[in-house]
């Protein structure tokens, strides 16, 4: 007769199963992670949630290829809900401790299922990234890569609920496409982010690169874009992610969450006056600008070191979560070339799809036109920018600073680009090309046969100083006002409050469906 197993032997086999499931590789191997420098995924987790409100989804599972089991603790990954501020998400970590944090069929399982419960019950979805791509013997075959392809949700997403990445370690395959799937992504200086790594890469092509010249950051924050923030360490990875969730709602039929401030709405900018020139080629940092206009003066920059010209960052007006679009003038005197148009169109589908109303703030020359420019499709670019600018239906606010020139004029959401208001400083210069360009153009013929051409060249620049005035705009009622530069945040306050009375700063989401990486 077969001696009856008591409860107390299960629950002590389950606890055995736990405590191997909890060390995932092994001690050994986890060992070796801390001494190359890297949490586990586990530590990861723990640092990113809030204390105790871990809840993991799938922990006994492991790899379903015979022999594997005992060894392949969660199949390389672990899945869970937890809490970030008291907000709700899903998070997934790769464990490079387990197969090199590849993916086996019960991983991309877990992970396909995880992403499927985030759409269903409108939850965030966190990735802490790190791992080798598709396991081999999993992948092998016909059969094998046949249902490892690319999963739907991961493709149809539409930005229904915010994904928010990281890449903490070398990251091939698996990570690389969730990173770029995402609203934001975070690279640790150090780590790899590309679809194969040098290895295969020289065994398919004998191209032969290291981990950094391949899918360095330096590689994807200033060069691709592919990455909206680079961090000096995991810690800070992790914090990056966490600051950029705070401006995010829950999922697309929420509305951001509002911030309590003490930073009064109708705080005039008397600093402003003396700090922007009202000499048009004098250099000044927009970053001080915006802070001086947001509240407290805090505002979370993405891709800073891509399309450098042009900045574009969260903040606050009044508590109301806001995307500032802004030209810069430190750099190529605030003009626009393809990555800007990228950056651009890139942060105005993320703003409107998450119901964050934008703000324009405009100081730019036009766009840089050159031959180098148009083989990277500037004028298609241009126009991507004006299209997702068109159907952006969040609520548009549109200050002109000192100049915005030519067509770049309509790409910072001027008259008839769908904005709710369109005002500008008694400073700005509003016309089709720079005083300097225009005179040569219209008057060249008539400089060369002046008797004192010099003489002639300065009184045609004071005529098309007038001529740009934005007076001349706002007599005809083509811009909404001209205002003291000292009330740009009481007017944006105000402005952003009428415009967000009836449906909040809820937009149609147009652009939801736009993708992710262009």
């Amino acid at each position: 007769m077969q001696e009856e197993i008591t409860m107390d032997q299960l629950l002590e086999d389950l606890e055995k199963r736990r405590e191997r499931a909890r060390l995932m590789g092994g001690q050994e191997k986890i060992d070796r992670h801390h001494q190359s420098g890297f949490y586990t995924a586990r530590e990861r987790i723990e640092k990113l949630l809030d204390p105790g409100s871990f809840l993991e989804i799938g922990g006994l599972s492991h790899s379903e290829f015979p022999g594997a089991e005992q060894k392949s603790a969660g199949d390389g990954i672990i899945c869970g809900l937890g809490k970030i501020d008291g907000r709700p998400v899903v998070v997934e970590a790769i464990d490079k401790t387990v197969f090199a944090g590849t993916e086996g069929s019960v991983h991309i399982k877990k992970s396909e299922a995880l992403h499927d419960y985030a759409l269903k019950r409108g939850f965030p979805i966190f990735n802490l990234g790190e791992g080798g791509g598709l396991r081999m013997p999993d992948g092998m075959g016909s059969d094998g890569i046949s249902d490892k392809l690319f999963p739907q949700n991961l493709l149809t997403i539409g930005r229904k609920v915010p994904m928010i990445s990281s890449i903490l370690g070398d990251s091939y395959g698996g990570p690389t496409w969730l990173a770029v799937s995402s609203d934001f992504v975070t690279q640790v200086k150090g780590s790899c982010m590309a679809v194969a790594g040098p290895r295969m890469l020289e065994m398919a092509t004998g191209e032969k690169i290291t981990p950094e010249e391949l899918g360095g950051w330096k590689v994807h924050a200033e060069t691709t874009g592919q990455t909206d923030h680079v961090s000096d360490s995991e810690e800070n990875a992790i914090e990056a992610m966490k600051a950029f969730f705070r401006y995010m709602p829950l999922n697309a039929d929420q509305e951001p969450p509002k911030k309590e401030t003490k930073d009064d709405p109708n705080r005039r900018l008397e600093e402003a006056i003396d700090f922007v020139p009202t000499r048009r080629t004098r250099a000044y940092d927009m970053k001080k600008l915006i802070s001086m206009i947001v509240d407290d003066g805090d505002f979370f920059e993405l891709k800073p070191l891509f399309g450098r010209s042009l900045i574009t960052a969260l903040a606050h007006l009044n508590g109301q979560v806001v995307g500032v679009i802004a030209n810069q003038p430190m750099m190529f005197a605030g003009s626009s070339g393809p990555e800007e148009c990228d950056k651009a169109t890139d942060f105005i589908c993320l703003c409107d799809s998450f119901h964050i109303p934008l703000v324009f703030l405009h100081d730019i020359p036009g766009f840089r036109v050159s031959s180098a420019a148009e083989k990277k499709k500037v004028p298609s670019k241009i126009m991507q920018w004006n299209q997702a600018l068109a159907r952006a239906t969040v609520p548009k606010l549109s200050v002109v600073i000192r100049k915005s020139i030519g067509a770049a004029y309509g790409n910072m959401c001027g008259p008839t680009m769908g904005a709710d208001s369109v005002v500008a400083w008694p400073s700005a210069e509003i016309n089709f090309t720079g005083p300097e360009v225009g005179v040569n153009v219209v008057y060249g013929r008539k400089l060369m046969e002046a008797d004192d051409p010099k003489q002639a060249r300065e009184e045609l620049l004071k005529t098309w100083g007038f001529d740009s005035s934005p007076y001349k705009a706002a007599g005809k009622f083509m811009i909404d006002d001209v205002i003291d530069p000292r009330d740009t945040r009481k007017y944006l306050c105000q402005m952003l409050e009428y415009a967000c009375v009836n449906n909040g700063s809820k937009s149609k989401r147009l652009l939801a469906n736009w993708p992710t990486s262009f």
